[in-house]
């Protein structure tokens, strides 16, 4: 989150940045992260450093470009007044850019940590020797029907809930809007 936050600001407030970056942000973005995989195995091997690496790839680019959409969207009249007020460049960060961008923020956490877990579960069903992916794709393996069931409407009702929990805290943070 932290990664696609910051990039995502970084990028959506300088236009040079804008112009160098997004290709190579899209181009990323369109790449399935699936064939990116096998090669993370290779490198790290098998394990939770693979598995975090994997969720970082798929929730990252979402987050960025949302982030940067979001940036790149806020009223340029509302940066003008406030330095025409005298706010210094870290008041109009704090003041109207982050409250400004805050929705496109939590729009891209939303569908990144998503990502995120999908990513874990992939790498836990390719690479893994523990996890709920791991115990899914035995589960698969071994035809065991019901436990795969109950195992895919556990992590169905998690993403659920934590996409719930970040509309929830959308909503409370942009009663403003």
């Amino acid at each position: 989150v932290g990664l696609g936050v910051g990039g995502g600001l970084v990028i959506g407030s300088r236009r040079f940045v804008h112009a160098v970056a997004m290709p190579y942000v899209v181009a990323c973005y369109g790449v399935p992260k699936i064939l990116v995989l096998p090669w993370i195995v290779l490198i790290l091997g098998l394990g939770t450093t693979t598995a975090v690496l994997t969720a970082t790839l798929f929730a990252v680019f979402p987050i960025l470009l949302m982030v940067a959409a979001g940036t790149r969207d806020v009223d340029p009249t509302l940066v003008t007044a406030a330095v025409s007020m005298g706010a210094t460049r870290g008041q109009v960060s704090r003041k109207v850019l982050l409250p400004a961008v805050l929705p496109s923020v939590l729009a891209g956490m939303r569908v990144g940590v998503v990502f995120a877990m999908l990513g874990v579960l992939l790498a836990e069903m390719f690479a893994g020797n523990r996890g709920m992916g791991f115990l899914m794709q035995r589960m698969a393996m071994a035809f065991k029907a019901s436990e795969l069931f109950a195992a895919t409407l556990i992590v169905s009702v998690l993403s659920i809930v934590v996409v719930l929990s970040l509309e929830h805290l959308n909503q409370r943070l942009s009663r403003w809007r």
